[in-house]
């Protein structure tokens, strides 16, 4: 599975997003070391908090098929309408969900306008993370 087929099976399933208040659609494909992946969009609730994004969705999707070791997401993201997505990086609590799963060489690829990528590994979107470890 290469990053480009990742990035399309995120741009796919971001059309299921459900997103009546801020018409900010994102997908999310989560790739395990097996070489299954996860799909997963974010679904908004009139309540705010009960909100949950894509790339949790993906992650916890995975986990309640008991997959707990993953290689790589792909997200996307963008307003509803717009033929252009725009870089949309994790948000912290997804990151921190992340980190209970993932390692630090985990990586997250982001597609934004026309194309372009950019790549990132967790432990560079959040370092000196809160582990497990230390509990």
């Amino acid at each position: 599975m290469n990053n480009k087929e990742l990035i399309y099976k995120a741009k796919k399933v971001r059309e299921n997003a459900y997103a009546p208040y801020s018409n900010f659609l994102v997908g999310a494909a989560l790739l395990t070391k097996a070489g299954e992946i996860y799909t997963g969009c974010n679904i908004e609730n009139a309540a705010y908090s009960p909100c949950v994004c894509a790339e949790r969705t993906a992650i916890f999707k995975a986990v309640s098929e008991q997959e707990k070791e993953f290689k790589a997401i792909a997200i996307v993201g963008g307003k509803e309408g717009a033929d252009k997505t725009s870089f949309c990086p994790p948000c912290g609590v997804c990151r921190q969900v992340m980190r209970e799963f993932c390692q630090d060489d985990f990586l997250i690829i982001l597609e934004g306008e026309e194309g372009a990528i950019k790549e990132y590994t967790l432990k560079e979107l959040l370092p000196e993370s809160f582990k497990a470890d230390y509990l």
